[in-house]
């Protein structure tokens, strides 16, 4: 299911209980340019194809990352990208985002997504997978 700009922001903006659709927007940038360095090949592009072109791009051309980030570090390294952001509201925009993008993907391209990505990824996306 591909969203529209507007709905996936919607989503986004719900989640992380963002006063305006420009703070989710922030949220959703960061988010996904980090998440774009950990995610290669083809899962990468079958995520982009769900998201709106927008974020699609900025999936695709993501903040480069020397190793993959443990989820702890993911998190820490949103705070620090998002003026005046905590670990905290890092936590609210990394869930609010990644939330609104598992129920973007397909279970199966889920899976696969987190298949590349350090444990305890799972909970970030809101899906806690049975160990």
């Amino acid at each position: 299911m591909t969203l529209r700009h507007e709905a996936f922001l919607d989503h986004v903006k719900e989640r992380g209980r963002y006063g305006t659709r420009e703070e989710a927007e922030r949220a959703a940038r960061v988010v996904l340019a980090l998440l774009g360095a950990h995610l290669v090949g083809e899962v990468r592009a079958r995520l982009a194809a769900r998201l709106p072109e927008e974020f699609a791009l900025i999936l695709l051309n993501p903040l480069q990352s020397a190793e993959p980030l443990s989820p702890e570090r993911f998190v820490r390294a949103i705070a620090a990208w998002i003026e005046g952001a905590t670990e905290q509201t890092a936590t609210r925009d990394v869930s609010a985002v990644l939330s609104t993008v598992a129920d973007t993907a397909a279970d199966d391209l889920l899976k696969e997504i987190l298949l590349q990505l350090p444990a305890g990824y799972d909970l970030l996306f809101g899906r806690p997978q049975p160990t």
